[in-house]
């Protein structure tokens, strides 16, 4: 019984995590008891098993692997991005945003759901925290969408599905994390993940147009009284118009000057034109806008920018994620401070908010490494390896039923907890399969937002519940009693949104060129030449005779038996000359033999190595 335990510890260790996490223990608490338990265990067994590697001498690594974890710059983006996201959620931009998308998607059906999805997108980009996403959309969003007869199930699926987004959209602190367990750059996760991300958006767009199409009665557009910004569409056509010849003029100016940057260059000089006539506009009420295309330009250009000063400047190679989190960060103050909204309360509020998720990830991180330190040893690793190789299909195979595994456990596990428990386990069979680990790592991050919308258990239900309205209540503008939302119109909503995420897993691993375009074009090298120099003669003389001749005798470089010289006569035809025939210090055959040593002295082509030359005297001591 104790040599089975022995060699079947890696299985067992694994089995008993899952019971520890299932009974409810924290996640980070469960780690480090399982991988100390068991390292205890496996130091017992270990002269009954040659997998076993572990001894207590091991345990003095674990000071320098758990620095490792608290000195890692990648992980620093982390907080960053989450007071950048918590302060733009209390500056009101998730207000004005829904207020203004709403009034330009008013008039059709489906309006405010295409403007939900749309902010959730933009929200993802500029927060990425799924929490503040859903929560400020269901606090402003979902009222309003009740009052004009929205169907309850629709308005709660698209809000929450809507705020997932920010799982899968850079800067996504889920692509953080799993960057840096797969061991690959984050900028190469923002880059993969780019494509995906939005067309995941544009599934959820088509969805609610279809539904807009078969039951056009459970989401109507805006009545007249409610579009409080009138119309205006064309102006707001014309001022893009305006702002695209005014980018590309400014190319044509700065391409001399700047090259390949000029486009990005002139794109911000023609949307910075427009936005500035679009406050020069409202606030000296010249007119010349509509007031919808005035509050568009307004609203939207502050976050647009921000998502370029983050995103773009670690696209263009300017900045790590790092420092473009840190970027975000100054930027999402300077925004808060010129909505007048910020203030001691909301820094307090981020600061707290930012610390806590920050100790939770720390904490799970060190627990991690303290159960890789047993698991490893056990050879774990080594068993998962075997397991994921040996399924049949190859590498479709393996992403099949990892996304299962995957799908399966985030009905119970949150997204960090799968990150750091599964995901390092999947790097070596993924490896030895030729994966790229991109390409998984998209694959895993658009699997793990379904996590957020499992009914019963995904967060993103619990974060809508808790703000959805639970009894009937009177609403403010029509003074009429609405109905509540209950929890089984939550859950029912939110399933055909969690088969659509699972439809964009297979999209992902059907087409990883949606991924693979991180690298780059690739490089043709079918017309690559390779030219070496010619070596320059060192004229007469050279070397010496091979290697022993000195310096100016026969047989140096350009000489007869020297390293790159023409054939020394009477050599075979047609040998090759040089390296192919050193001759170590002898004379080239037919040369002239070099000149007798002085008397005393040792030859240059014998060397001595130490003993005295013959006929000299052996010095006295």
């Amino acid at each position: 019984m104790i040599e089975f335990i022995a060699l079947n510890l890696a299985p067992i260790m694994f089995v008993s995590l899952v019971v520890f996490l299932l009974l409810g223990y924290p996640v980070a608490f469960s780690l480090a008891a399982n991988g100390l338990m068991f390292f205890v265990i496996g130091v017992w067994l270990a002269p009954y098993s040659d997998a076993i590697n572990l001894s207590w001498p091991l345990l003095n690594t674990m000071p320098n692997r758990l620095w490792g974890v608290l000195s890692n710059e990648t992980l620093l983006a982390i907080p960053f991005f989450t007071f950048m996201g918590i302060v733009l959620e209390r500056s009101g931009m998730a207000e004005d945003l829904l207020d203004t998308i709403g009034q330009l998607f008013g008039p059709i059906r489906g309006g405010l759901a295409y403007a939900v999805i749309i902010v959730g997108a933009l929200l993802a980009a500029t927060t990425g925290v799924v929490a503040a996403s859903v929560i400020a959309m269901g606090l402003i969003s979902l009222p309003i969408m009740l009052r004009y007869g929205y169907d309850r199930r629709i308005a709660s699926g698209v809000i929450a599905a809507s705020g997932t987004l920010a799982q899968i959209i850079p800067p996504s602190l889920v692509l953080i994390v799993l960057a840096d367990q797969l061991g690959r750059s984050v900028g190469d996760m923002y880059a993969g993940a780019m494509i995906p991300g939005l067309v995941l958006t544009g599934l959820y767009m088509v969805y609610v147009l279809i539904m807009s199409i078969l039951k056009p009665d459970s989401m109507p557009a805006l009545p007249l009284e409610a579009r409080t910004l009138g119309s205006g569409v064309t102006s707001l056509l014309v001022a893009l118009v305006a702002c695209a010849g005014i980018a590309y003029g400014a190319h044509l100016w700065l391409y001399e000057t700047h090259g390949s940057n000029a486009d990005i260059l002139g794109a911000t000089v023609g949307v910075a034109a427009i936005y500035v006539a679009a406050v020069l506009d409202k606030f000296f009420k010249i007119g010349v806008m509509s007031r919808l295309a005035q509050q568009v330009i307004i609203v939207l250009i502050p976050p647009l920018a921000l998502i370029f000063l983050v995103l773009g400047t670690i696209f263009l190679g300017i900045a790590t994620p790092t420092e473009g989190g840190a970027m975000g960060a100054v930027g999402s103050l300077l925004l808060a401070a010129l909505k007048g909204r910020l203030n001691m309360g909301v820094i307090s509020q981020a600061l707290t908010a930012t610390t806590r998720l920050s100790a939770f990830v720390m904490f799970i991180l060190l627990g991690a490494r303290v159960f890789s330190l047993t698991f490893y040893g056990v050879n774990g690793h080594l068993w998962v390896e075997h397991l994921l190789t040996s399924l049949p299909g190859g590498q479709m195979g393996f992403l099949i039923v990892v996304s299962i595994l995957v799908f399966l456990l985030a009905f119970f596990l949150d997204f960090f907890e799968l990150a750091f428990i599964i995901v390092p386990l999947l790097v070596a069979p993924a490896e030895a399969l030729g994966i790229d680990l991109i390409w998984l790592g998209i694959i895993l991050g658009v699997n793990m937002q379904t996590s957020f919308m499992h009914p019963p258990f995904g967060f993103s239900l619990f974060y809508l519940r808790s703000v959805a309205p639970r009894l009937p209540f009177i609403d403010k503008v029509t003074g009429k009693q609405t109905a509540p939302v209950t929890t089984g119109q939550i859950y029912w909503g939110a399933v055909p949104f969690v088969v659509i995420q699972v439809a964009m897993i297979g999209l992902v691993i059907a087409f990883p060129g949606m991924v693979m375009h991180y690298k780059g074009a690739p490089v043709d090298t079918s017309n690559v030449t390779i030219t070496l120099p010619q070596m320059p003669s060192l004229g007469g003389g050279g070397l010496g005779g091979g290697l022993g001749g000195g310096l100016g005798q026969p047989g140096g470089l350009g000489q007869p038996g020297g390293l790159g010289g023409a054939p020394a006569p009477g050599a075979v035809p047609g040998a090759a000359p040089g390296l192919g025939q050193p001759n170590l210090g002898a004379p080239a055959p037919g040369a002239a033999p070099a000149p007798a040593p002085a008397p005393g002295q040792p030859a240059i082509g014998q060397p001595s190595l130490g003993a005295p030359a013959i006929g000299q005297p052996q010095p006295s001591n």
